[in-house]
Parts: structure tokens; sequence; C-alpha cells
């Protein structure tokens, strides 16, 4: 069986579904590895470096005759109508942003998984593109408001005197929160942040950061994401963070409800209340945005002097690392779609395999899209 892996086509996009280190293990189970050529430059996989590990490199279409299809984005509606009926793609193919992809998917007979749907549960962490994504834009919030910010994160004794340190403030403590928290907290920053899940508060602590706690009830939701909120909570919750807000000079915004419009965590007034100089994060920005007047990709002056950096394809700023990750991740999903691989053989015989689409599978289930000429999801069938 042959696995493609086209060129990004969406701009800005730089990661890609397979570095070199992870082709062994899908040759080892049988299948052909095709690479469209400079598929991996801004990873810094070259050619020669897939060819080496095993791939071959294609010149021109890469999609033609390949069963299974490996992306970050969604390929676009051309691209899934060019598929053979029953070939498979994995990738982020967002139920709500990519319907065109989807009912073309859907058309062609081709089964789509998302990587978005994979359930949380245990058995499914190893696969968890979400997660290791959002660990890497985590990462970045950070270096960002550092590298924004007038002010030195860490506290300096020095002869001219003492340096105080940076406070910042992280309003979501997720796993892309957590890991702002903890690189923030390597920086030197004095670091406080809140999560609507008052479970996550050990988490928090646990790297040194103080937990707010306000006087509101939880919002936990299925699979550890919070849950949307009423706009009466959501408004009594901005009114309890204000002092907090006022007083940090880095706000790093991390809140996401999947397969919704990001909350509204900070509002203009909130924003014009800040000293001079604030930086905010918001990395929420492509999805609605946690802070009004963000916009995705852009750097936003206010008035006040407040600076708004709104996040844009966050974890391709660190395309060499997200992509080992993502890698991983879709190679670990794939593996369990293969039925009746075994090693290759020395005289490279060909071995049987095929693509075992066990919809009792609970992975399986949950993250097929489009199977049969169908769509399969209620998120899906909602956003038509």
């Amino acid at each position: 069986m042959r696995v493609a892996v086209p060129k990004e086509v969406r701009e800005g996009e730089k990661r890609v579904a397979l570095v070199p280190d992870v082709i062994s293990k899908l040759t080892k189970l049988g299948y052909e590895v095709a690479i469209e050529s400079g598929a991996g430059v801004a990873s810094q996989a070259s050619d020669d470096l897939y060819r080496s590990a095993g791939a071959s490199v294609v010149n021109g279409d890469v999609l033609g005759g390949a069963d299974v299809v490996l992306s970050v984005q969604p390929l676009n509606p051309a691209q899934m109508k060019s598929l053979k009926s029953g070939a498979v793609t994995i990738s982020f193919l967002s139920p709500t942003t990519s319907v065109d992809s989807i009912d073309a998917a859907a058309a062609a007979g081709v089964t789509a998984f998302s990587l978005e749907l994979v359930p949380r549960i245990s058995r499914a962490q190893s696969m968890d593109a979400l997660t290791s994504q959002a660990l890497c834009a985590g990462y970045r919030a950070a270096l960002v408001g550092a590298e924004l910010s007038p002010r030195f994160f860490p506290l300096l004794m020095t002869a001219a005197g003492t340096v105080t340190p940076a406070q910042v403030l992280v309003l979501g403590a997720g796993v892309a929160g957590l890991q702002a928290i903890a690189t923030a907290r390597r920086l030197g920053a004095v670091v406080s942040a809140y999560d609507v899940r008052p479970a996550s508060a050990d988490e928090v602590r646990s790297m040194g950061a103080t937990f707010i706690q306000l006087e509101l009830d939880a919002l936990e939701g299925a699979g550890g994401y919070a849950r949307e909120m009423t706009e009466e909570r959501a408004a009594k919750q901005r009114e309890l963070l204000t002092p907090y807000i006022a007083k940090s000079h880095v706000v790093i915004t991390t809140a996401a409800v999947p397969g919704r419009t990001a909350p509204r965590l900070m509002t203009q007034d909130m924003v014009d209340a800040m000293e001079p100089g604030t930086i905010i994060v918001d990395l929420a920005a492509e999805t609605g945005g946690n802070v009004e007047g963000s916009k995705p990709g852009e750097i936003i002056e206010t008035a006040g002097g407040v600076r708004i950096w709104g996040g844009k394809d966050v974890p391709s700023q660190l395309p060499f690392h997200a992509s080992s990750l993502y890698a991983r991740n879709v190679v670990n999903l794939l593996t369990l779609l293969t039925q009746g691989a075994a090693p290759a053989k020395d005289d490279k015989a060909a071995v049987e395999l095929a693509i075992n689409l066990n919809f009792e599978d609970e992975i399986i289930n949950g993250a097929a899209v489009t199977h049969a000429g169908a769509r399969r999801t209620p998120e899906v069938k909602a956003a038509k």
C-alpha cells in the first residue's frame, strides 16, 4: 500500500505530516512512502533525508494511486476529488471549517479522519495531535511575550540596582496554558494563572505559578476541555479578573472550546485599563479571539500603548519540533488502522496490508468524518 505526503498548500503552513525519522516505522509495516519534493523543506527535512530514510521523492503529483494520504491541513476539494475511491486521509479536518473538503471526500468515496476528533482517552494519547500542537503553541506564546515586552522577565541583581521580575498572567490552563506557564517560569517571570476548571489548580501550582481563585461555578467539560459559559457568567468572570489583568505586564490567553468560537475573556475596556507597554498574547485569535480587537497574524497597538499579538499558525512557527510531534501522532493512528501487516522481509517481498476500518473501535469511530460516500459525525451535518 502506498502512503503519500503532499506539500501543504495553505499559506503560512510550514509543518509536514511525516518527518524522515518515522519513515522506517511505516516501511517496516510494509507501506511504500512517497513524499512530494520540497514538502519538508521548512521543517528542515530535505528530499535527501527522506530518500535516506527509505521514502521515494516525487516531483509533481504525489496523490495519484495513493491508498493513504497524510497532511497537516486538510486536502482542498480538488485534491480530495483526485483520490481513488476507498483512499484514506488523515489531517486536521475541522468539521466546522472544512465543509467543502468534507463534501468532496464524501463524494469521492474517501474515508477521511480528523485529528481534532480523536477522543481524549488514555489509549489515544499517542495520537492526540491537538495536545502535541498546543504544547508548541504554549511554548511559543511565552517566547513572544518575552520578546515583545519592554521588561526583563527574571529578577536581576546588578551593581546598578535590582531589576524586578515581570508579572505574567496566563488565562486558560490546558496544555497550551501549562506550557506557557512553564516556559515563562523558566525565563524567570512571576506567573499566575486562571482556568474555569478548578481541577487545573494543582497542575498550575506544580509549575510554580499561583492559581487565581474566583467565586464562580466550575465549567468542566467532556474530555478535560472547558465547556461553553453563559454570557452572564462570562461578564462576571471578566469583572473579577480585571484587577489581576490590570497589574500584569504580560497576559497570555489560551482559552478554547473545541468546535466553537473562542470565549471572550477581555473586552476593549479591560484592555484600555492596562498600563502602557503591557503585552497581550492571544492564542485564540484565529477562532474569534479571547481578546477584543485581536487579529490573527497581526500586532495591534492601542491608543493606550498596549500591544496585542494575535496568534496565527502558531505551532507552524516552530516547524521542526511541531512536525516531529505531529508525525508521531499520525503514524500511531495509521498503525492502529493497519491490519495484517508484518515486518518487511529482506528480499522485499510484498506484504499484504489492509486498512482496518473497525468502527466498533472508539478511536476509529470518533475520528472518521466520512466513509463510503457519507458524512459520519453530527458536527459535520450541523455545519452544513
